[in-house]
């Protein structure tokens, strides 16, 4: 049955075509047009996707990764002028872990440094396990911890046979080509986003997000 918090007003057709237009990528202005649902309506529907998606990823929680894990931060938000990357100001920072050929798990932090990624790295991903980084000194704890771990130097090449980040890298290039059609994000609503862009990762192609997005919210 259907929560309350996800009860709508709107038939079950109208609902399943927004789900359709929201798996594909269309913002929801242009899924109200489509559709001919209210704009404003066809945003809040979104916005209760994006709590959906959110509530299940976090729920069913993957196990710990192991084997091959990729790591890397990226920092998200819009374009100002000044420093941009590693330190930019204004920006929220957050950090992935890829496993080859497998999910990928991102999460807001609220700093790079080791003594706040060793933690979450040691919290899931199983010992022994390979892991790949940057040359980011955050990442120097890993040469004494209990991982095998391997690190590319960017400034000079971007990949040495299995030495990569190129998985996580894509991800993070997927997650703000996907974001940068929308016209700034709240920082109290960005956690929704970043979800949604695991989501979409990890349950891609687009036919089996629709999938899964239809049994999730009419469960």
């Amino acid at each position: 049955m259907v929560t309350v918090r996800r009860r709508s007003k709107l038939s079950r057709s109208i609902q399943i075509e927004l789900i359709k237009y929201f798996c594909a990528g269309v913002t929801a202005r242009s899924a109200a047009e489509l559709s001919g649902v209210n704009r404003n309506t066809a945003i809040l529907f979104f916005h209760k996707l994006r709590e959906t998606i959110h509530e299940e990823i976090v729920r069913d929680e993957p196990p710990m990764m192991s084997g091959e894990t990729e790591l890397d931060e990226s920092y998200f938000g819009g374009r100002r002028k000044g420093k941009r990357g590693r330190g930019a100001s204004g920006k929220v920072p957050v950090f992935g872990l890829l496993k080859r050929n497998g999910y990928v798990h991102a999460m807001i932090i609220p700093n790079a440094a080791s003594s706040t990624l060793l933690p979450i790295i040691k919290d899931r991903i199983k010992p022994h396990s390979i892991v790949y980084t940057d040359s980011f000194r955050a990442y120097d704890v890993l040469d004494v911890s209990e991982f095998h771990h391997y690190r590319i130097n960017h400034s000079e090449l971007f990949a040495d046979k299995q030495n990569h980040i190129n998985g996580i890298e894509n991800f993070w290039n997927q997650s703000k080509r996907h974001l940068r059609r929308y016209n700034g994000i709240s920082k109290d609503h960005f956690h929704l986003f970043l979800k949604e862009c695991e989501w979409r990762f990890n349950y891609r192609p687009v036919a089996n997000l629709n999938n899964v997005l239809v049994k999730w919210w009419f469960k």
